[in-house]
């Protein structure tokens, strides 16, 4: 049994992060979900909870941990660091090593032999401009996996590379590098 600590940004697409996490946590995982303010916006922290069995946490100024310092027991933790869906904003914050909320401040601490991976979704002109590019270049270079994204009808109704990989190849994934 792994430790997963899946990060959740603001994206339309992050109800599929819930999906992800129900299946990780059925394969017997212990699963830690971390929300940006975005994603609280979006979807409901109580949904991460009764998926996984643990509190989702997402107020670094509320911490869960009795030393008050939650991204460094979660980077601590955490086996592999998962993030779903990884907005262009939030991968340009990952990139700069911004460590403006807790998931930022996490990412920073998790230790950088451990996988890293982040799963893209927006808009096709979003993923396709030259700073996203840069910033995922920058990323991988840092040793994090992008998985996806794939062509097809994203949030906003273009039709495009940005959608969002399916949960089901998150998990799989996922998986992989825990084996590696």
């Amino acid at each position: 049994m792994s430790t997963i600590i899946v990060g959740v940004s603001g994206s339309a697409a992050c109800f599929k992060a819930v999906t992800i996490c129900s299946e990780l946590a059925k394969r017997g995982h212990l699963v830690q979900a971390v929300l940006t303010t975005g994603a609280t916006k979006l979807i409901q922290p109580v949904q991460f909870s009764c998926v996984t069995g643990n509190q989702a946490v997402w107020d670094e100024w509320q911490p869960q941990d009795p030393s008050g310092m939650d991204h460094i027991s979660l980077a601590r933790e955490g086996d592999i660091l998962v993030v779903v869906p990884a907005t262009a904003d939030r991968i340009s914050q990952l990139a700069h090593g911004l460590a403006g909320d807790l998931l930022g401040s996490l990412s920073l601490a998790f230790e950088r032999g451990k996988p890293r991976m982040f799963v893209p979704a927006m808009n096709p002109e979003m993923w396709n401009h030259s700073a996203t590019q840069r910033n995922v270049s920058q990323l991988e270079a840092d040793g994090w996996k992008c998985i996806g994204p794939v062509e097809g009808s994203t949030a906003c109704g273009e039709e495009g590379e940005g959608r969002m990989v399916e949960a089901s190849e998150v998990v799989e994934a996922i998986e992989q590098m825990l084996a590696s």
